[in-house]
């Protein structure tokens, strides 16, 4: 195809020059020539009349000429539609030619006109000296079609495309009922092709295939395959706006029914119920003792929900919220004289021991007496396990003369359990916190936050820890906000009392509001006390075994069954396991009075092998030290404090220094520190021998440099061939100089060690002041050894160093 494409400065040069020779005329044009108009969005079919603007200088000249001329003209789509001028390059050579019915001129530069399509054309050569775009076509004539004589596979297809253009028509929301006649009364194929083609909402490149597909049966084919996929989305869509307007017509008809039913209840005279409960809320409301910006609130919203209708969803969810503000504690209640001396027989009467935080208490008592308008304390309890943190809570409400609510903070990650949902949400309510003041009907309440060291990670939900910043903060909760009720609340009443097993999982901020009270673990003493004057007697209530019956009016467990117990099945810094096992005993004597085989039962040490099975727990001090390299190092968990045995072996190698054991990143410093030391002691070269550092229990992670003497010890006494002794155990950092640098969880550690049978401890003597946390009855029956210099453990644990040793260090 041979063809000759100006640029845009060559034509519009070349039209200028056209006009000024012709005086302002055009010259004619060759009768193989079409007037071309460039269109941005539109693709014009044969047989279709469709409406066009044009507002470009050269396509309003071109339907100016076609006009007046009464030509035909040609209409090509631009393939960049955001070109202005488009040039023969930037347009499709296959396009309709058509002839304009009516022209009429707008506004604004823009020209309208409406063209009906004739028949499809291609192209050949553009032609110059014209202000408009001319072209040499050749127009592609459609087969000739008589009247029932298609072809099977065309009038198959012609059918079929009837079919779904007509189902299309019925499935458009607003498409006047005329068009499926039309459609109906096609007769040609060729045009219902086109004719649906130019409806279909597809791309203008899809629509530009099919005008260029000039096979009727491909071009049916592609039509099909459009509007199936079309009336596809017709149905999904016609589906979807059905299912909408019958919940809309179900809404309208359940509102017209509740009117109805409403104007009958009234000529019944049945509204008066609800006129009678709003007045019952009026009355709440009046009596609630709000403050004057929230009761002048709530009377708004009640005006509201007097004007709603009753059935109305809006109206029960205003009802649920004035319920809510109407029965919380707003009113400052007048709270019972402050007698010291019985809030510290309740104290007494329900925990053993605990001496600091009884003494805190009655403190906060006696402050409270003096000035009853002050704020109340925030305290933390932190400790192992089962010590009695959330029932010294119970028992300070009950010491305080305070109703006592606990909130458990364990797994907590939705900022509004503590705030509150806004209203906006269906089922919103208020936070837990607001909860359980309403619970307590009292502001004056003891607060428990349980486990507020495991509290859940912020999200997309919110931090839970920060809102609880707001509410620990005794200048801030004055006015705390709760999202659901929307106005300010008072919580500086309110005595919060928090409890955690270990504070390095607490936020800082958080932390900082809380004064912090360790309740460390119990030595045995105290749990033998503990177990008489409570544990026994609440699981004998709770097996049923009263005094009552003659087999048990006289038993009772003795002390040297209970000191089994402690020493032989349980080993933890807090009593719960203990309940467990005396609940056991006290169950296998339940089973002998219910089958009475006995007149009088009694329990020894000799008959818990029978019900309790073998001894869980042994001293194994002797037989796990009782060779070179173990020493018994003191560690602090979360529940409490334990014994550590450190191991150290030496077999041919290169020098290395192998760990194991799941050790962190500072304990394995630490045994490279206590490895380095000990060379400086001991003159043993280890060029060619590896040293094996394993602490037992591999599975638990372990951390932290107060290992380090505990280590130098274990890898001396491999190198000497000289065991540790198995009564001492010790703890403490070291440095490369030789220095016992402090550690933490002293009273912890004590206690561990006097649980496992140590009998002398030795540590840092920069944490000889804190031995005056630790309970009497483990400093009477500890020895212990304060160290300045690692020589110091060396003499204490495994005697005078050798002279070999003494010139080496």
């Amino acid at each position: 195809m041979n063809t000759k494409v100006l640029s845009q400065d060559n034509a519009a040069a070349s039209a200028a020059a056209a006009e000024k020779t012709r005086g302002g005329t055009l010259k004619p044009l060759p009768e193989d020539a079409l007037i071309l108009i460039p269109m941005r969005n539109t693709v014009l079919f044969p047989g279709v009349i469709s409406p066009i603007t044009v507002g470009r200088p050269r396509s309003v000249a071109a339907a100016q000429e076609a006009a007046r001329s009464e030509r035909k003209v040609g209409f090509l789509l631009q393939k960049d539609p955001q070109k202005n001028e488009a040039r023969p390059d930037d347009l499709y050579w296959v396009g309709t030619a058509g002839q304009i019915v009516r022209y009429i001129t707008g506004g604004e530069g823009a020209h309208h006109m409406v063209v009906q399509g004739s028949s499809r054309f291609r192209a050949l050569e553009f032609l110059e000296g014209w202000p408009f775009l001319v072209a040499r076509v050749q127009y592609i004539e459609a087969p000739a079609e008589q009247e029932g004589k298609l072809e099977p596979d065309i009038e198959a297809r012609f059918l079929q495309l009837k079919s779904q253009a007509v189902e299309a028509i019925q499935l458009l929301p607003n498409a006047p009922e005329e068009l499926s006649v039309v459609v109906q009364g096609v007769s040609s194929p060729a045009l219902l092709a086109d004719m649906v083609g130019n409806l279909l909402d597809i791309k203008l490149e899809d629509k530009q295939a099919l005008l260029e597909t000039f096979d009727l049966k491909t071009r049916l084919d592609r039509v099909l395959h459009f509007l199936s996929e079309r009336v596809g989305v017709l149905r999904i869509s016609k589906e979807i706006g059905d299912k909408t307007k019958k919940e809309f017509d179900e809404r309208q008809r359940e509102h017209v029914l509740r009117e109805q039913m409403r104007q009958i209840q009234r000529e019944l005279g049945e509204d008066e119920d609800t006129g009678a409960e709003l007045q019952e809320l009026k009355k709440q409301i009046e009596a609630a003792g709000m403050p004057e910006d929230v009761h002048k609130h709530a009377t708004k919203e009640l005006k509201r929900l007097q004007r709603m209708g009753e059935g109305s969803a809006e109206g029960s969810m205003l009802r649920t919220y004035l319920e809510w503000l109407a029965e919380l504690p707003w009113k400052d209640e007048p709270q019972k004289p402050i007698d010291i001396a019985e809030a510290r027989h309740v104290l007494d009467e329900d925990h053993y021991g605990l001496e600091k935080i009884k003494r805190r208490i009655l403190e906060h008592l006696a402050v409270r007496k003096l000035n009853p308008t002050g704020k109340s304390p925030i305290l933390c309890f932190v400790g192992p396990p089962g010590v009695g943190k959330t029932s010294l809570g119970q028992s300070i409400a009950r010491a305080t003369g305070r109703k006592f609510q606990r909130i458990a903070l364990g797994g907590l990650h939705d900022e509004a359990e503590i705030r509150g949902h806004r209203r906006t949400y269906i089922g919103a309510l208020p936070g837990n916190i607001i909860q359980a003041l309403r619970r307590a009907e009292s502001k004056n309440a003891v607060l428990m936050f349980d486990e507020i060291d495991k509290l859940g990670q912020g999200g997309f939900h919110g931090d839970p820890a920060s809102a609880l910043l707001e509410v620990l903060d005794p200048e801030q909760n004055v006015r705390f906000r709760d999202n659901y009720l929307g106005v300010d609340f008072d919580l500086s009443r309110v005595m919060f009392i928090t409890t955690a097993n270990m504070l390095d999982t607490i936020p800082g901020p958080l932390r900082d509001r809380m004064e912090i009270i360790h309740l460390p673990g119990y030595t045995e003493e105290e749990k033998l006390e503990i177990a008489k004057r409570y544990l026994v007697k609440r699981q004998m209530e709770a097996n049923g075994l009263t005094s009552a019956d003659k087999a048990i009016a006289d038993f009772q467990l003795g002390d040297d069954v209970i000191r089994s117990i402690i020493g032989d099945y349980t080993r933890e810094a807090g009593v719960r396991n203990l309940e467990r096992e005396i609940g056991a005993v006290l169950r296998h004597v339940a089973m002998q009075v219910a089958e009475g085989r006995a007149e009088k039962i009694r329990v020894g040490v000799e008959d818990l092998h029978a019900i309790l099975g073998a001894r869980r727990f042994e001293n194994e001090l002797a037989q796990r030290t009782s060779v070179p390299g173990v020493a018994t190092g003191l560690a602090w968990t979360p529940v409490g404090g334990d014994i550590l045995f450190i191991e150290a072996s030496k077999v041919p190698g290169s020098g290395k220094l192998i760990l194991t054991g799941q050790l962190g990143e500072v304990m394995k410093e630490s045994a490279q520190a206590a490895l380095t030391l000990a060379r400086s002691f001991v003159p043993e070269t280890l060029e060619k021998t590896d040293v094996h550092i394993h602490v037992p229990a591999g599975a638990t992670p372990k951390d932290g440099p107060s290992a380090g003497v505990a280590m130098f010890l274990a890898i001396v006494s491999l190198l000497l061939d000289v065991p540790v002794r198995s009564d001492v155990a010790m703890t403490g950092e070291i440095s490369l100089r030789g220095l016992v640098l402090p550690i933490g969880g002293v009273k912890e550690k004590t206690l561990a060690a006097l649980r496992a049978g140590i009998k002398t401890v030795m540590l840092p003597k920069r944490n000889e002041k804190d031995l005056e946390d630790v309970p009497a009855e483990a400093k009477a029956k500890l020895e212990f050894v304060f160290l300045e210099r690692v020589e110091d453990a060396i003499r204490t644990a495994i005697g005078e160093l050798p002279a070999r040793a003494k010139k080496a260090a």
